[in-house]
């Protein structure tokens, strides 16, 4: 039997998951596709998952623009997904969609294997800068990881309090956070701020030595936000990473095989920089 997996969203056509999940098909043996499904607007969009349904696709996974327009169209969701109020990944099990979100694991699995010294200490100071999308996912996966001491920082602080939701977490501003930098062992920039542009939502002037500093934004691998941190003697993490681990996470949701990544960290940094 071949399975089909397919990636919705829009746009998505420069997408590094059909790379990523067709690798993960050939080390785990297994026939099967992982192709794009482009819906271009939300007007089509219940008839393009009638059309996945009829297809029998064995799962898929949906970036944005859909993330939260894809849950009245599900049977049921998992816990992080409820949690975080959005889908990346579903899976058919039996007869039933089950929605789920892979983003915030598949973050902190990143950052664990980067630092595994993280998991020494549950209650380690963590910024989180900026309230989207990304943010929730990052959000919930550290609650869900067992991290207690979380502060979010953003321009809007209501957009915050709808992430928290009633979890234990601090918020300040974006002012606060960098005036304050010192006192985070571990800094998360979850904003498109620095996407293919030399700019930074915050500056590091007084990051502290050894602090962790992570970028979601991996166009361009390095940003601004990451240079100066490593001027100032943090420890950089790739924001590329996480896309790795949460397709390896919504693998093991639709074939229950955990794949090894080894190696495909430095392909996926040859690709973004266009080398291959």
């Amino acid at each position: 039997m071949s399975l089909k997996f397919k990636l919705i969203g829009y746009p998505i056509k420069h997408s590094l998951s059909p790379w990523i999940q067709t690798t993960f098909l050939e080390r785990s043996g297994i026939k099967g596709s992982y192709t794009l499904h482009e819906i271009a607007n939300e007007g089509i969009f219940e008839e393009e998952i009638n059309k996945l349904k009829a297809a029998e696709v064995n799962g898929f996974n949906i970036t944005v623009p859909y993330k939260e327009t894809i849950i009245p169209y599900l049977d049921r969701l998992d816990v992080t997904a409820e949690r975080v109020g959005a889908v990346n990944t579903v899976a058919l099990e039996g007869n039933d969609w089950v929605g789920y979100n892979t983003d915030g694991v598949g973050y902190v699995q990143a950052l664990r294997d980067k630092f595994p010294d993280m998991d020494g200490n549950k209650d380690v100071p963590i910024l989180i800068l900026g309230a989207g999308g990304a943010a929730r996912g990052i959000f919930h996966g550290l609650v869900l990881a067992g991290f207690k001491n979380l502060t979010l920082a953003n321009r809007t602080r209501s957009k915050c309090e709808n992430i928290i939701n009633g979890a234990d977490a601090s918020i300040i501003t974006l002012a606060e956070a960098e005036k304050n930098i010192a006192a985070f062992d571990v800094i998360i920039q979850t904003s498109s701020v620095g996407m293919n542009e030399a700019e930074q939502i915050i500056d590091l002037s007084n990051l502290r030595q050894g602090a962790i500093v992570s970028d979601i934004v991996y166009q361009p691998l390095v940003t601004q936000f990451l240079k100066q941190a490593e001027e100032k003697g943090g420890r950089i993490h790739y924001g590329h990473t996480m896309l790795l681990y949460q397709a390896q996470k919504a693998f093991e949701i639709w074939t229950n095989k955990n794949v090894n990544v080894e190696g495909m960290d430095e392909e996926m940094i040859a690709k973004i920089k266009g080398d291959k």
